[in-house]
């Protein structure tokens, strides 16, 4: 009897494999090869499931979308009243994980210049840091911390969502320079500093 196999969570193990590629060696070397003998299975068994190579890229794209909104919701359900610098810092290198993550990112960014498949994952994180940064960015001028207006809101948020790409830039090309504490030190101060 044929073993059964869920797709879903075939294609999953291959997404996990090619962000692990990508995150140790780059995107180029996320081939079909590299990514199966990651995952521990055959060519011809990732390709049917991911048939194409910017599949592959889309599919870990996708995953890696999936990883980073799990965390961030499960933060912000959170009873806490550091909750919004808590939520942004997930967005922040300050562990291997998110350090990982934060260097197949800016790879992924990089090649969805030239991949269509991986565009609309790439708007799709831009879109959500944005999104998120503003409603942070919506409680503190509810709580007076922030001017009030529409174009103070649009500019503040524009500002701290480049604030937290340069920060993420930083530390996966600079580490040294940029250490989980400092990245974090950097944010709170940033937030302590908004004002009406």
């Amino acid at each position: 009897m044929p073993k059964v196999v869920d797709a879903d969570e075939r294609r999953q193990v291959i997404a996990e494999a090619t962000l692990r590629v990508i995150a140790r060696e780059g995107v180029e070397s996320a081939t079909l090869g590299r990514v199966a003998a990651e995952a521990g299975l055959a060519v011809g068994s990732v390709r049917h499931y991911v048939p194409t190579h910017g599949e592959v890229l889309a599919t870990a794209m996708e995953r890696l979308v999936e990883r980073v909104n799990a965390r961030v919701l499960a933060v912000a359900s959170a009873e806490n009243p550091t909750r919004g610098a808590d939520v942004l810092a997930e967005l922040l290198p300050l562990d291997d994980r998110r350090r990982e993550e934060a260097a197949v990112w800016l790879a992924l960014a990089g090649a969805s210049r030239f991949q269509a498949e991986l565009e609309p994952f790439f708007v799709q994180l831009h879109r959500g840091t944005r999104e998120l940064v503003r409603v942070v960015l919506t409680h503190a001028q509810e709580s007076g911390r922030l001017g009030p207006g529409e174009t103070v809101l649009a500019v503040e948020t524009e500002r701290l969502a480049a604030l937290l790409d340069g920060l993420a830039l930083g530390a996966v090309t600079r580490p040294e320079s940029l250490s989980p504490d400092v990245l974090a030190a950097v944010l709170a101060r940033h937030l302590d500093r908004l004002g009406p």
